[in-house]
């Protein structure tokens, strides 16, 4: 079996893409105020956050390009690979995933999965190495999927952001209920429900609440198992710095990783935003 790994710039990897034989990463743009971007091309995060803020109107993201992914297929046909996994950011977020299922019946010669895996950033990252994990410890494809599929169901996210507004900029909330939720300091946590859409878990007043339920849903849905957990945030390292002290403070004994989320990701979510996402370790 030789096997391509496909994945999207949302994934948070945990080596650079070039030291990753056999992966192959699709780029989301970015546009603000009318010019588009590749972040790590043309644009750094820092310059991503300092154009953010500049502009009046929310950046624009695109799907990857299905041209791209179509180009990409027919090179790793004639390249003599045999199997691919396509691994993108969730469904619920992204119409992509849907939008790229004709091409599994495309290329007779390439087994071909796309499954949904209903998460992004240091979760997708995640997922994305352990296929090639289980792929040198000789697991076969149907294996290697069977797996994935585990680790997908079992994964978490909960996202707290900072500024309601600009999730009503994005339409995930509308303008009369970001104007009260500011006036009550209110702090909802978000997650990505079973669909991969992100939608309101809980309302909790005041940030430092709202961080110390994050910490409270962690205990309670990873009592049970081993899990490798991210702190992810959107310009916000010392509010994540200071969720992991919480975290130990609070007994959790698991392995904790800070990261930043990328620029794609951070134009819905907004400057401030944190998350605790979690996925098993299979």
């Amino acid at each position: 079996m030789k096997l391509a790994v496909i994945t999207d710039s949302t994934a948070a990897l945990p080596k650079a893409p070039e030291e990753c034989d056999n992966l192959y990463i699709l780029n989301i743009p970015i546009t603000i105020d009318g010019v588009t971007y590749i972040e790590g091309q043309n644009l750094t995060l820092a310059e991503f956050y300092d154009k953010m803020a500049a502009s009046s109107q929310l950046p624009q993201t695109s799907q990857p390009s299905l041209t791209e992914l179509d180009e990409l297929l027919t090179h790793l046909a004639s390249e003599d690979y045999t199997h691919v996994i396509g691994l993108f950011l969730a469904g619920g977020i992204s119409g992509f995933w849907q939008n790229i299922q004709f091409l599994i019946e495309e290329y007779p010669n390439l087994t071909i999965a796309f499954p949904d895996s209903k998460i992004t950033s240091g979760p997708l990252g995640s997922m994305v190495e352990n296929i090639f994990y289980w792929q040198k410890h000789g697991l076969t494809f149907s294996q290697i999927l069977e797996k994935l599929q585990l680790q997908i169901d079992g994964t978490r996210a909960f996202i707290m952001v900072d500024d309601l507004n600009h999730l009503a900029k994005g339409g995930r909330l509308s303008n009369s209920s970001a104007v009260l939720g500011n006036l009550l300091n209110i702090k909802p946590i978000l997650h990505f429900n079973t669909d991969g859409v992100i939608v309101v878990y809980e309302k909790v007043r005041t940030e430092k609440k709202a961080v110390r339920r994050l910490v409270d849903l962690l205990h309670e849905l990873t009592a049970q198992g081993n899990y490798k957990t991210f702190i992810i945030h959107a310009k916000a390292e010392a509010k994540a710095k200071d969720c992991r002290q919480l975290l130990s403070d609070s007994g959790y004994s698991g392995k904790v990783e800070i990261i930043s989320f990328d620029g794609v990701i951070a134009t819905h979510l907004g400057a401030g935003a944190i998350a605790l996402g979690f996925t098993p370790v299979l």
